[in-house]
């Protein structure tokens, strides 16, 4: 016989206030917590070339749209729904109600691509896929794993990352062919995009200069998108001979093996991008000081492009929330993002007697430094 159950009636609660503030503090402390599966998620979309599913349906795809372009055992497909929705809620993806010409149901969200996502696929001028996937790989990731144990190491050796696998950073990418392209690839992924924002919004600071040269430039993609934009200056880039051996023939960029603690070659102006970050205070002045000698005395100029904790929509808090992580998560090699007084500071130790800030860059910055 079949018992009918009557309605559970919903019971109306206040929550005292001071039971509100600890549930809210829970809250917070969990959301921390779980931080790290937004991170994951987004590596997962990625790594699974979901943003692409999406792209190459037009922009738009249901959740069986998408499986039939990702590689996915048949048994995920609900637990990719998970995912999607997390993804959706956080704004990596948007979803919209599904619409059925036909008059029939279908209860299918429509995923859609938003501007973060679309970040994550095109062409490499716009693609920041591969730095994304640079920062999420396990060789970053890990060192964060034992920060307790690196706080009780006397400052400055080793750094968390060296702590984790042996080698800074540069030794790694040097010994491990992988890592290496790994590496190479998000670098030059960044440099595409942000470069491209660069030309556009800062290109003044590129005019009235002949030759400049690009510091620790990696394989010129900077340099390159320097070049592109303005033929007439005459474009090098310095940065170790291992490196160096890497770089592209076939362009009109010269490519220097050198030591930028050591020398700079003669410019008029040196470009230092996301370099100094890398680096402490002592280390950045010598820096700062051998680039001083490079240029000459009348209408040289330093060009950084960095952060400047505090720069830029200072009335965002998210904008200011992503610098301080960002100064956080380059202490796993022993540098650090600096506020404009500790950018200050070390401009002036180097003999430098002005500078300029421009925050047109999101996070980052052009400081324009000259003599």
């Amino acid at each position: 016989m079949r018992r009918h159950m009557a309605p559970i009636k919903e019971q109306k609660h206040t929550t005292s206030a001071e039971q509100q503030v600890m549930l809210d503090a829970e809250l917070q402390l969990w959301n921390h917590t779980f931080g790290y599966v937004k991170s994951m998620a987004l590596k997962a979309a990625i790594d699974l070339g979901i943003p692409e599913a999406i792209h190459q349906h037009g922009g738009t795809a249901t959740l069986p749209q998408i499986v039939t372009r990702v590689k996915l055992h048949p048994s995920k497909t609900p637990c990719l729904r998970r995912l999607m929705r997390v993804l959706t809620l956080t704004g990596v993806f948007g979803a919209q109600e599904p619409h059925d010409d036909d008059g029939g149901c279908d209860d299918e969200l429509v995923y859609t691509l938003t501007p973060a996502s679309r970040l994550l696929v095109g062409s490499p001028g716009q693609n920041v896929g591969p730095f994304l996937t640079l920062m999420l790989g396990p060789i970053f990731v890990s060192s964060f794993l034992d920060l307790r144990g690196w706080f009780q190491h006397e400052t400055p050796d080793p750094s968390p990352f060296k702590m984790t696998h042996g080698r800074d950073i540069w030794e790694l990418a040097a010994h491990d062919a992988a890592f290496g392209r790994l590496f190479d690839a998000g670098m030059v992924a960044d440099s595409s995009f942000i470069m491209d924002v660069v030309v556009r919004e800062c290109g003044g600071v590129f005019e009235g200069i002949s030759s400049l040269v690009d510091v620790a430039g990696g394989l010129g993609g900077a340099t390159q998108t320097i070049a592109k934009a303005f033929p007439n200056l005459e474009c090098s880039v310095l940065d170790l001979p291992n490196v160096v051996a890497s770089a592209p023939a076939d362009t009109a960029v010269k490519y220097v093996p050198g030591d930028m603690f050591e020398s700079v070659p003669a410019a008029d102006a040196v470009f230092l991008k996301w370099i100094m970050h890398d680096w402490g205070d002592a280390d950045c002045v010598k820096i700062l000081k051998n680039c001083k000698k490079a240029i000459p005395a009348q209408g040289g100029k330093v060009i950084i492009l960095d952060i400047v904790v505090g720069a830029g929509s200072s009335c965002d808090r998210k904008n200011v929330e992503t610098q301080c992580l960002f100064d956080l998560f380059i202490m796993f090699i022993n540098g650090a993002e600096r506020d404009e007084r500790q950018w200050k500071k070390i401009i002036f130790e180097a003999g430098f007697t002005s500078y300029k800030i421009i925050p047109v860059l999101g996070i980052r910055s052009i400081i324009e430094i000259c003599l």
